[in-house]
């Protein structure tokens, strides 16, 4: 059995990563991996221990899914994010999350735009930061070469973008 298309949902806080993830998923029936950070954290006070203990459990549940994932595995975050929040809070990216980001590789990113409202949820408190953060997201992803899918308008037209992406590669067009 071939790997499955890994698929990364990417970019800042409340911009329907998560919930997409969950409705593809569904729709495809296939995995998900969820953005780990939020079952290890409940503040965001935390210390570079806690970012190398996600990082760690992210790529972890990464690989666990695509080990039973149909053809295709959709990743709500990965581990730059862990670093863009690392650095945003900390001011440091252990070195260890690079390291861990450097060996797992997704076939596609799409990057979710600002365009939708925010909101807050306990954890989410980066409202007012939303096109700074977007900027570095986006950011990241260029300074690597990364290419990626931007995602703008209301969740509608993300889900029907994803889907059309979806539905052409699982048809080999």
């Amino acid at each position: 059995m071939s790997p499955p298309f890994l698929i990364c949902f990417y970019g800042p806080e409340s911009t329907g990563k998560s919930t997409l993830a969950v409705r593809m998923a569904e729709r495809y029936r296939t995995g998900y991996v969820p953005e780990v950070a939020r079952e290890i954290i409940t503040s965001n006070k935390f210390t570079v221990n806690d970012i190398i203990r996600i990082a760690r459990a992210q790529d972890q549940r990464v690989r666990e899914g695509m080990k039973v994932a149909n053809r295709v595995l959709f990743c709500d975050s990965d581990l730059i994010t862990t670093g863009i929040y690392s650095r945003t809070y900390l001011g440091v990216v252990p070195r260890e999350v690079e390291e861990l980001e450097k060996n797992l590789r997704y076939d596609q990113y799409f990057l979710f735009d600002i365009d939708v409202p925010w909101v807050p949820d306990g954890l989410r408190d980066l409202g007012e930061k939303r096109e700074e953060m977007f900027a570095k997201f986006k950011s990241e992803l260029e300074r690597r070469r990364i290419p990626y899918i931007l995602l703008s308008g209301n969740f509608e037209v993300r889900e029907q973008k994803v889907t059309a992406f979806v539905d052409a590669l699982l048809s080999g067009k």
